[in-house]
């Protein structure tokens, strides 16, 4: 049987490629449980610095498998719906960077997948869109409630799920969905550089880093600021800061252990 989830390790950068290209990676049960269960053993593992996410074939993914969608009860429904979130909930909470390799139709559950990594990386073909209301859905579904607000904005989101039209590539850059757009045959070598940028940083620095952005969010000031002085006091008494300020004073790399 094919995987439905490929892993690929490259230096401290691990590659994970959804792998349903005949169904345009659309999401099942089981790339679901396969995804969920890889990026938090990614999550735990030290050797690990980077994550990048990405699709197989001509597209990052269509969202969830619609052949999911039969008659269950209420119970069953609300522990599945929540389940669709668990590899968000894992990519939102890890302390490494996660980067979205995003080309051809970026939908739905797709969409809520790269929204929930802190970078979106995108080929000049790419498309995005929450469909949900298409299907007589709700149109926060799979985080899009959450994160599409505050990457883009309130109107440009409601705008997005309330009528399920389709973003293309350049837009997506002007209102901040994606960071950057690139030809398709450039993308993998724009993503592999970027990415072995990232994992060069020192573990603790970047895992501090992702936490305050993300907690920001949803507290005020002073809370960020109280976060702010104990994560710097914490980077602050590392080896890795040490190895940081003695690579600047001899002007040479710094070489960052974790």
């Amino acid at each position: 049987m094919t995987k439905t989830l490929l892993e690929q390790r490259r230096g401290s950068v691990l590659h994970l490629t959804l792998n349903r290209p005949d169904k345009l990676n659309a999401i099942d049960l089981p790339l679901l449980d396969a995804l969920t269960l890889t990026l938090a053993a990614a999550e735990e593992d030290r050797e690990v610095r980077a994550i990048v996410l990405a699709g197989a074939g001509r597209s990052f993914c269509a969202g969830a498998d619609i052949g999911q969608m039969i008659d269950r009860t209420p119970a069953e429904w609300e522990r599945i719906v929540d389940h669709y979130l668990d590899p968000i909930r894992v990519i939102s909470r890890m302390g490494k960077p996660v980067i979205a390799r995003c080309h051809g139709n970026v939908f739905g559950g797709g969409l809520g997948l790269a929204m929930a990594c802190d970078f979106r990386i995108a080929a000049d073909n790419a498309r995005f869109c929450t469909p949900f209301v298409k299907l007589a859905l709700a149109g926060c579904d799979m985080s899009a409630g959450y994160f599409l607000p505050r990457l883009v904005g309130l109107g440009r989101a409601t705008d997005m799920m309330m009528t399920a039209r389709i973003v293309e590539a350049d837009e997506a850059l002007r209102i901040g969905l994606v960071s950057q757009i690139v030809s398709e045959d450039r993308l993998d070598g724009v993503i592999d550089e970027f990415a072995e940028r990232l994992a060069g940083f020192a573990p603790r620095t970047t895992a501090f880093t992702k936490s305050a952005i993300r907690k920001s969010i949803d507290r005020d000031m002073e809370a960020e600021f109280d976060y702010e002085v104990f994560a710097q006091v914490q980077c602050l008494q590392s080896d890795d800061h040490r190895e940081g300020v003695a690579a600047f004073r001899e002007n040479r790399k710094p070489v960052f252990k974790g």
